[in-house]
């Protein structure tokens, strides 16, 4: 619904008022906030939506000044300058991925599109739809909010995520001693990972300020220790009880209804685990009821870390790539627009945008992005050919872009499906802006695009191939090696601890993220992923060893042989792996 109500009634509105070259660039902007727009809470949707809009209204202004002001030549080496900058902000996250993308496409869009309007024009038009599309997105609420006498629809993202998390926990104790367990401990992980960053969006205050709010911080804070003895029952590799995930499961159903915890079934407390379990619960019941707030444990990344992100291996390896595919295609997209090889179109942006999409990393394999993107464009060209040759203008393509609008959130699940959905969309709103029907001239300028983004996304690159997995495997390890030292070291500041553990998960399961996409590359870039994904296990067991030692530590003070023996196989265990990933391994925890 969002989507339907985002570009399209923009677009109408700017058609009767006279304006469809405004209504143009809002509806642009609200086709990428629609993109952004994921599940989440509201406050993270902020973030998500609101961050890349302004980098994208920047960039449409500068591609507009530079595209009118700039020569050729001269605009190919600003545009490829800003591929490199735009590359490098990407490796800070999906948010900043989304930032670097918005910002070139709007450079390009903005230098090859011509409107009539000038720069700060198209960026506030771009502006107000993305803003548009985000107040949707806090006004409305979502499917099953309003459910039951419960009208409180401003923390449902959070509601929901929140009891995603007790509800992994639950799942995570019915599958001890099974080989399930290490699966659902990764969607333990996953699930506090989405809680941590639905409750910590943007605010105007810097502590929670409301009740609702600050009951669903303590629900959060509450899960810690429930999530830390069930890793450590899990690690354990031996059944528990099946009433012992019934506590969890109960916990679940009262954040969602905003209800009383009720009765709580305890689990026996026959081991140091299963009584941490015991304890985790009543601390829960005690947090439920009182509801005065918690700390999420979650590290705040300071300017200087990223700062370092950017300019590190994995600001660089990406950025250059970015820059050597935009550039490239911006360099052959100017020498086709002046040799009047698009004919009677000046729109030239197509080919760098779309090489923009294709070499962003987060969207999967280049080969397969390549391959979804060629066949997503050429089905979106062939079915805009055919709606453009039988609809009413402008009505009709007004409504064509409210329905691709609409069918934008089901079409993000596959690459191919989103191409061509966005391919409808964009050809209906520039031949709303004036320009003729042009499905032919972009599908032969998206086959140029894949062949300049296989072709240098493949090239040797200065340095060595595989930094950015190094990277990763070494933030991780220092995470693991933090905590590990805390654990060890006879620290009683729980909270800390809590912090460490999270932050060590959270870059592993980073780590082994981009290991997975860097493994389905083709051979001639997954090899530099070889022996990465064993390392990031083994040092997944370590931080579930370490877990377990702490739980071990608060019930007994000390620990045990089969805990020592544990840490002593991953250290022997590290430094074998460690020496087969590459000639420079990072430097990884072991225990002393």
């Amino acid at each position: 619904m969002r989507g339907a109500l985002g570009g399209g009634p923009l677009l109408l509105a700017a058609v009767l008022g006279g304006r469809p070259t405004l209504g143009v660039a809002a509806a642009i902007g609200a086709m990428f906030a629609g993109i952004n727009d994921r599940p989440g809470s509201r406050r993270a949707s902020v973030g998500r939506i609101g961050g890349p809009a302004l980098a994208g209204a920047a960039g449409l202004a500068a591609g507009t000044y530079a595209g009118d002001h700039v020569p050729a030549v001269l605009l190919t080496v600003l545009l490829t300058g800003l591929g490199l900058v735009a590359g490098a902000v990407s490796a800070l996250g999906p948010v900043g991925s989304a930032v670097g993308v918005q910002l070139l496409v709007g450079t390009a869009v903005g230098a090859g599109m011509p409107l009539p309007e000038p720069g700060w024009q198209r960026a506030l038009a771009f502006l107000a739809g993305a803003g548009w599309l985000l107040l949707l997105r806090l006004a409305l609420p979502t499917p099953g909010s309003l459910a039951g006498a419960r009208l409180d629809f401003r923390f449902d993202g959070e509601r929901h995520a929140v009891a995603g998390v007790y509800e992994a926990i639950a799942a995570l104790l019915d599958a001890a001693g099974s080989e399930t367990a290490t699966a659902r401990r990764a969607a333990l992980t996953a699930a506090l990972d989405q809680a941590q960053d639905a409750l910590a969006g943007p605010r105007l205050r810097r502590y929670a300020s409301s009740a609702a709010e600050r009951r669903l911080h303590a629900q959060y804070a509450a899960a810690l220790p429930l999530a830390e003895a069930a890793t450590a029952l899990a690690w354990a590799e031996e059944a528990v009880p099946a009433r012992a995930a019934e506590g969890p499961r109960r916990l679940a159903a009262a954040v969602r209804g905003s209800a009383p915890t009720g009765p709580l079934p305890a689990p026996t407390r026959s081991a140091p685990a299963l009584r941490a379990l015991d304890d985790a619960l009543l601390h829960a019941a005690e947090a439920f009821d009182r509801a005065e707030g918690g700390d999420l444990h979650s590290r705040k990344r300071s300017r200087t870390a990223r700062t370092r992100t950017v300019l590190g291996a994995r600001g660089r390896e990406y950025g250059l790539r970015v820059a050597l595919c935009f550039g490239a295609s911006a360099a052959l997209a100017q020498a086709l627009h002046h040799a009047r090889w698009y004919g009677q179109h000046d729109h030239w942006y197509w080919l760098p945008a779309t090489a923009v999409f294709l070499v962003k990393p987060d969207l999967g394999p280049l080969a397969s992005r390549v391959l979804s993107r060629a066949a997503g464009t050429v089905l979106g060209a062939l079915l805009f050919a055919g709606f453009a040759a039988v609809l009413p203008r402008p009505e009709g393509l007004v409504a064509l872009v409210a329905v691709s609008g609409a069918l934008i959130p089901v079409a993000t699940r596959h690459f191919a499906a989103q191409t061509a959905v966005v391919t409808v969309l964009v050809l209906a709103l520039v031949m709303v802006g004036g320009e003729p029907q042009a499905s032919v001239g972009r599908i032969a300028e998206t086959l140029l695009a894949c062949a300049v983004v296989l072709v240098v996304g493949h090239l040797p690159m200065p340095g060595q191939r595989g930094d950015a997995i190094r990277a990763r495997l070494t933030e991780a390890g220092g995470a693991a090696q933090a905590y590990l030292d805390h654990v060890l070291g006879g620290s009683g500041d729980r909270a800390a601890r809590w912090t460490l553990r999270r932050e060590a998960y959270r870059t592993l399961a980073e780590a082994r993220t981009a290991i997975a996409l860097a493994s389905a590359e083709l051979p001639t870039l997954a090899r530099h992923a070889d022996g990465a994904d064993e390392l990031a296990a083994t040092l997944e067991r370590l931080v579930d060893t370490t877990t377990a030692c702490a739980v071990h530590l608060d019930d007994t003070g000390g620990l045990d042989p089969r805990h020592t023996a544990r840490l002593a196989e991953l250290r022997d265990e590290l430094a074998r792996r460690r020496d087969r990933v590459g000639p420079r391994p990072p430097d990884l925890p072991v225990a002393g």
